[in-house]
């Protein structure tokens, strides 16, 4: 299934139905007086969130979402039937925002939340409403009040306990492959990772949700690469694993690019708790690898977690570490992770 994250709809609440124009006539009924019914009243538009979807691929194909008209009112001082509503369905994480994209109108984040994003227009009166003691035969009616239309944006941010940043080429995939049963696509090649993915970890008996996305490069902010647009699906989480490529030139500079991208974003990614470390620790020689430690504490200032995911070398220390920020809330309990023993 194609990976959608935003989509953009239309969406219209139905007209309320007209009043009805009616006489009572039968048969020994001299004075029957008027028995027009109301108008019905339109159908709503509904936004739900339902457990079992992941995307938004159920808006591609169709942007254009009306609900139904109410019924017209009837002789016999029968009232016309309330239109059907729509029901949009969309997936945890969704956020609803104006046409421009700006102000957010509503925001699912949990299974179940049901909101009513328009109101159906009230049905039109008939003219038994309008008879009164002067009036005994009204011939005055009202047409149904017109429903509201709208264009929205739908936005899917994922909801993660934990997500992985770093360069392309870094390790994220094959970490998220090592520690979840996600299959992501890993090669040696850039970009490889094109859509985020999501899966479950599962360590010391506690188990939360890890999210990959797309690498960053320098310039993201300003489009270069796949942009930053997919740093929406780690607002939410609680903590981040910057993952540092080992086999990189220079790991604090590398770091240091990863991190002004995070901050020209925004979305407050800057300031959430942050796990370092230097992967593909299996692929460099002794040296290289203090060297590379020691250029990423001076850039991070803090002491950086070394692993690699190929080998399984330091990954259970850096799901602990994650395990105990997304817990307790606290970074500065990671510091003493690195140099001793994680218990529960």
């Amino acid at each position: 299934m194609k990976f959608l994250d935003q989509a953009k709809i239309y969406v219209r609440s139905g007209d309320g139905g007209a009043g009805c124009l009616s006489f009572r006539r039968e048969k020994f009924i001299e004075f029957g007086g008027p028995d027009g019914g109301d108008g019905g009243r339109g159908g709503d538009v509904w936004i739900e969130c339902v457990d079992g979807l992941n995307t938004l691929i159920d808006y591609r194909f169709q942007q254009h979402f009306k609900a139904k008209k109410g019924g017209y009112g009837m002789g016999k001082n029968r009232a016309g039937g309330k239109g059907d509503d729509v029901v949009l369905k969309v997936p945890a994480g969704t956020e609803v925002l104006d046409e421009e994209g700006e102000t957010v109108l509503a925001d699912f984040t949990e299974i179940g939340q049901k909101i009513r994003l328009l109101k159906g227009g009230n049905g039109g009166f008939g003219n038994a409403h309008f008879q009164t003691s002067v009036n005994q035969a009204p011939r005055r009616v009202n047409p149904g009040l017109e429903g509201e239309e709208r264009w929205i944006w739908l936005r899917l941010k994922l909801i993660a306990d934990a997500g992985l940043v770093g360069l392309p080429n870094a390790g994220k995939s094959t970490f998220l492959a090592a520690t979840t049963a996600a299959k992501p696509k890993i090669a040696d090649y850039p970009f490889t990772t094109l859509h985020p993915g999501l899966g479950v970890v599962r360590v010391d008996g506690r188990e939360f949700v890890l999210a990959d996305i797309p690498g960053l490069i320098e310039g993201a902010s300003e489009g270069v690469g796949l942009g930053d647009r997919f740093l929406a699906h780690i607002e939410r989480c609680r903590v981040l694993l910057h993952l540092v490529d080992g086999t990189c030139e220079h790991a604090g500079k590398t770091y240091k690019t990863v991190r002004k991208e995070l901050e020209l974003y925004g979305g407050g990614l800057e300031d959430k708790p942050e796990i370092v470390a230097l992967s593909k620790a299996d692929a460099l020689d002794p040296d290289t690898l203090k060297e590379q430690v020691a250029r990423l504490k001076r850039a991070a200032k803090k002491t950086p977690l070394v692993l690699s995911a190929q080998s399984g070398e330091g990954v259970q220390t850096a799901l602990r570490a994650l395990a105990r920020v997304i817990t307790h809330g606290r970074e500065e309990e990671v510091e003493r992770e690195v140099h001793e023993p994680w218990r529960p």
